[in-house]
């Protein structure tokens, strides 16, 4: 008999500023949530014109950043760069070491960009692996509807209902829904067993497990046994809720994290930054970079 997930811990993403301008609420990553193997860190951001990420490095982590509205360009010092759209997502590999900068499209209405950042660990074996992107737009993604076109599944990555989404994403096996429930909607999603799993809610009223009932920006923490994860939005609810669940595999390793180094000894974050500062051991093309996109804070 298939058994329903417990809740763990579920609070409330604060915002707060970060990078130039920018507004986020950080719910991995903070004294609330430290890390959950292999999650790092989750944002839900807000960025408008004038406010961004310059250049900045990364090493030993996978960023997915998924835009919700609006639109956000990057580039990095290997000459990428591209534009990622509401519903598109990017996932990046830093490996060994990348330098790269985010910064925000200009909406018509004046809006600003709104998207979640999800920061995975790499397993240790590939901390130095060669830097790669994968930018998946919103038409590829697989989109279910169930419980009588009540639950609305788009399968970012992973399978929900039989139904599996592209492959090879990233390098840490992992699980993203973007799930939209009606009113009186019922979705119970099965999940790899033993992976660490959680829920951030968008809008709306959800109860998740037996009586865990919340409303927007809250991180849901599930505990680590069970087979599937249950989430009801009551009849008597006026709005839809909208919520992602985001699954992955844990590792069994130390993560030490100094910034966007993050690695497996101190010893190892002492060499990034040295790598870093000296533009060496994968940080060679940072000399005398600098990002045209991110020149434009700066104006």
């Amino acid at each position: 008999m298939a058994v329903r997930r417990n809740i763990k811990k579920a609070f409330m993403a604060v915002e707060k500023s970060e990078g130039a301008g920018a507004k986020v609420r950080r719910s991995i990553g903070t004294q609330q949530l430290k890390s959950l193997s292999p999650f790092l860190m989750l944002d839900h951001f807000s960025v408008g014109i004038g406010a961004g990420f310059p250049d900045h490095p990364h090493r030993g982590q996978e960023t997915i950043t998924y835009l919700l509205h609006g639109s956000v360009q990057h580039e990095d010092f290997a000459g990428n760069k591209g534009t990622i759209y509401a519903g598109d997502l990017q996932f990046m590999t830093a490996g060994r070491g990348i330098v790269h900068a985010e910064m925000p499209g200009k909406n018509e209405d004046g809006s600003p960009n709104i998207g979640l950042q999800l920061w995975v660990d790499l397993p240790k074996e590939l901390k130095y692996c060669e830097p790669r992107y994968r930018d998946l737009r919103g038409e590829e993604i697989p989109t279910i509807r169930t419980d009588e076109d009540r639950v609305e599944i788009k399968i970012i990555s992973g399978n929900s209902h039989g139904i599996d989404s592209l492959k090879d994403l990233a390098y840490t096996p992992v699980w993203i829904l973007d799930v939209t429930v009606k009113p009186g909607g019922t979705l119970k999603q099965p999940l790899p067993v033993g992976w660490n799993a959680f829920a951030y809610t968008l809008e709306g009223e959800i109860i998740f497990g037996e009586s865990t009932n919340v409303g927007a920006f809250y991180n849901v923490v599930f505990e680590q046994n069970g087979d599937f994860i249950e989430a009801i939005v009551p009849h008597n609810v006026e709005k839809n809720a909208r919520f992602v669940i985001i699954a992955g595999q844990p590792h069994d390793q130390p993560i030490i994290q100094y910034g966007p180094f993050v690695c497996s000894s101190s010893e190892e974050v002492y060499q990034a930054m040295l790598d870093y500062q000296s533009h060496s051991n994968g940080f060679e093309r940072a000399k005398n970079w600098q990002s045209e996109i991110g020149k434009t804070i700066l104006r």
